[in-house]
């Protein structure tokens, strides 16, 4: 089945000459025909263009024409992306039928090497809620169960590779993002060190904060995104010069020596449940089988870290949309505005010392925690996947509880801008998915990979051997 493939052994495939283009992209097609009633994974679909674009591939693989790293391998990007010429809603009404006049540059790289565009991505809208609701274009669901959550924002990213509707997907992530949408649907989803990836071309939530990434089935499938899209790019000043590892060649070997570090403090405080506990458990022992040695650490106060960068988040974003408040606050959803006009409320005071205290606070983390381990095991999420319904707090009183324990173990590492991990750990007790988070020293997203990919062979790609339309119904039935 070409859809059941990761992206590396779609890519080799295409390569070798064992499956055309035209032949996976086709299947890609028929797999969102089918999944996007039941998911609403997608915006909007490229559907001729992609199929021209995969003649296109075909030909030039005919004709000996050198072949990209990406060569034919169909991709779909979150909604807040630009494509000179398409619409970008980031989910919105107040986009709805805007178009883009730029190509963001990780689009841009992603196609360079090969890569066809099959559309836009559902998300929340403006990328600003973390479970994938969103009332203007409808609610993403979870490939294992549509009843219940995808995570946010890049919702439509870990629904669709979940999926198996594509191979690969670029999601943004300002304080779990990535992680969340990864962690729910089963899913590979890198956040890397802020600045690694640049950012040109896209909608920005908060620029102190914002970060680009992929999500993808295996941790080799995103080391294979990872060496396309990052690395400095003029077009966005602020975007690092640090070198650009080989991602993939960094994959492979036992971990031995490898200092994994369990934090003895926040991350297993009540509030999480039982059965993640219990993968992160399983996760961690599978992470000894492969020759690393466990750590205890105890992390600085992250709750001082999250409301730090919940401060830094919603000034930055008011600032983005204060006029569109101001003129339309009538096409934002209850919860949109409501977490939008939370920016409104800090004193310039404070922003401006959040912001100064963030180095500072970093040096001070990785000085503590990585002085005594090489990478910071967590979990992802404090529970496994809820359902749709019992997440739908819209902006009622108890919204500012739900998004503080939702993102409770992702957002400190957005404020501190250090490259987080989230990789399948296993199934909860609903029998969906659960991950675990793997966190490093600034620019070791290939550490980080390493760790995953090691994981991975350790217990056989757990979830990878699963298809989510049966695979949730086998176990709960069993």
């Amino acid at each position: 089945m070409i859809v059941g493939r990761t992206l590396v052994e779609t890519a080799d495939a295409i390569a070798s000459g064992t499956v055309s283009t035209r032949e996976v992209v086709a299947a890609c097609l028929a797999q969102i025909e089918t999944q996007q009633p039941r998911l609403n994974c997608f915006i909007s679909m490229d559907a001729d263009e992609a199929l021209a674009a995969a003649d296109a591939a075909d030909a030039a693989q005919a004709r000996g024409d050198r072949l990209g790293p990406l060569h034919g391998v169909p991709l779909a990007h979150k909604d807040l992306f630009y494509r000179a010429g398409k619409v970008a809603t980031c989910a919105s009404e107040i986009r709805r039928g805007w178009k883009a006049d730029v190509t963001a540059t990780a689009i841009a790289r992603l196609e360079a090497a090969g890569a066809i565009t099959l559309g836009g991505l559902n998300m929340a809208e403006f990328a600003i809620g973390p479970t994938g609701h969103n009332p203007h274009w409808g609610h993403c669901r979870n490939p294992w169960d549509p009843d219940y959550i995808s995570g946010g924002s890049s919702s439509g990213s870990g629904s669709a590779v979940g999926g198996r509707c594509i191979f690969g997907a670029l999601g943004s992530d300002t304080g779990g993002s990535i992680r969340l949408p990864a962690n729910f649907c089963g899913v590979v989803g890198l956040k890397p060190t802020q600045t690694r990836i640049s950012r040109y071309g896209a909608m920005p939530v908060s620029f102190s904060l914002d970060c680009f990434g992929p999500l993808a089935r295996t941790p080799r499938d995103v080391a294979r995104l990872m060496q396309v899209i990052a690395g400095h790019d003029a077009q966005d000043p602020t975007s690092s010069r640090h070198p650009v590892p080989n991602y993939e060649a960094a994959l492979g070997g036992d971990l031995k020596g490898l200092r994994v570090g369990v934090p003895v403090n926040y991350f297993y405080d009540p509030g999480i449940d039982a059965d993640v506990e219990r993968l992160m458990r399983h996760s961690l022992d599978a992470l000894v089988a492969a020759g690393a040695t466990l750590v205890e650490v105890k992390v600085p106060d992250q709750k001082r870290l999250i409301d730090l960068g919940t401060m830094v988040t919603f000034v930055e974003a008011a600032v983005v949309h204060k006029q569109w408040m101001h003129e339309r606050p009538q096409d934002y959803s209850a919860q949109g505005l409501a977490r939008l006009e939370l920016g409104l409320g800090y004193p310039a005071t404070a922003y401006l010392a959040a912001l100064h205290l963030r180095p500072v606070l970093a040096a001070e983390f990785i000085d503590q925690v990585f002085g005594i381990c090489d990478v910071l095991h967590t979990p992802t999420s404090p529970f496994a996947p809820k359902s749709v319904e019992e997440t739908d707090v819209g902006a009622s009183a108890d919204l500012v509880t739900f998004l503080n324990n939702i993102g409770r173990c992702t957002r400190a590492f957005s404020y501190l801008g250090l490259p987080a991990l989230s990789v399948p750990a296993g199934f909860g007790d609903n029998g969906l998915p659960v991950g675990f988070q793997l966190v490093g020293r600034p620019f070791d997203e290939a550490g980080l990979l390493r760790v995953a990919h090691a994981y991975e062979d350790s217990v056989g790609g757990l979830l990878n051997n699963e298809t989510p339309d049966r695979a949730r119904r086998d176990r709960v039935a069993a």
